[in-house]
């Protein structure tokens, strides 16, 4: 049988390789970003303060109890960890949070603009809506209190002018979650900022992948602003009986 300190061993060495995933990728420089996954009710393991994330080895990482009490004496954690104590405390359901600085994400958290358009049916089911919390000031109690209002209907939110945060039901879940939204933000700057064309889903294929979603277990992300078939049809004819005018004006 797998005694609690073997599997505290397998927690901090999984901590360490989403790390280097994370680092790898380019989703933070220098120190930044932050890790952390739940063991239990009370006891979570995070990453520490001041260390890169590419170059981590599982004695730097930190224990805590969810109160964020340290309870070991090896290194300091994140003082952003209080941003991952926060979803663990307002949604039972999460065991591991990532945050990061992937350049796209942040640049729309930076603009300001949610990622919510319903664009492939891989991100409307493994990702959902993701919206823009209020800015807060990085470390300090404005960040938990910022994030609160979506730890439990999403599975990721934009920090305004900061960065990213993802959750899951396990580590690997919510790092998948942040590659995804990385890779969602980079198809909505394509198609929206750089060929200025979306062919987006309509309603019902939405409500589709919503049951498919829920099939998989998965409740939270909510559900994209969507058109109807036939005004989706509307638009499409607008957008021609326009095309059409200018090119008679052109010839």
């Amino acid at each position: 049988m797998t005694n609690r300190y073997e599997e505290e061993s397998k927690v901090k060495q999984m901590i360490c390789e989403i790390g280097r995933r994370v680092f790898e990728r380019g989703y933070v420089a220098a120190n930044d970003g932050n890790i952390s996954v739940r063991m239990s009710d009370d006891i979570i393991f995070c990453t520490p303060t001041g260390v890169s994330k590419g170059y981590m080895t599982p004695d730097m990482i930190v224990k805590m109890d969810i109160k964020g009490n340290v309870l070991s004496d090896n290194a300091k954690p994140s003082s952003e960890v209080k941003m991952h104590l926060r979803v663990y405390q307002e949604n039972p359901t999460v065991h591991a949070v990532v945050h990061a600085h992937p350049v796209v994400a942040t640049s729309y958290a930076i603009a300001g603009i949610p990622l919510d358009q319903a664009l492939c049916p891989e991100a409307v089911v493994t990702l959902g809506n993701v919206p823009v919390a209020p800015y807060a000031t990085p470390g300090t109690l404005e960040v938990p209190d910022s994030i609160a209002p979506y730890c439990l209907d999403y599975n990721a939110v934009l920090l305004a002018n900061h960065g990213a945060l993802t959750w899951g039901t396990n580590l690997t879940e919510a790092y998948y979650r942040m590659e995804s939204l990385e890779h969602f933000a980079m198809m909505t700057m394509y198609t929206g900022r750089i060929l200025n064309q979306a062919n987006e889903l309509n309603c019902t294929q939405v409500s589709d992948l919503i049951k498919i979603r829920e099939n998989m277990g998965v409740s939270s992300g909510g559900t994209p602003p969507c058109k109807t078939e036939e005004s989706a049809a509307s638009d499409d004819e607008l957008i021609r009986n326009v095309v059409q005018a200018v090119l008679a004006q052109l010839s």
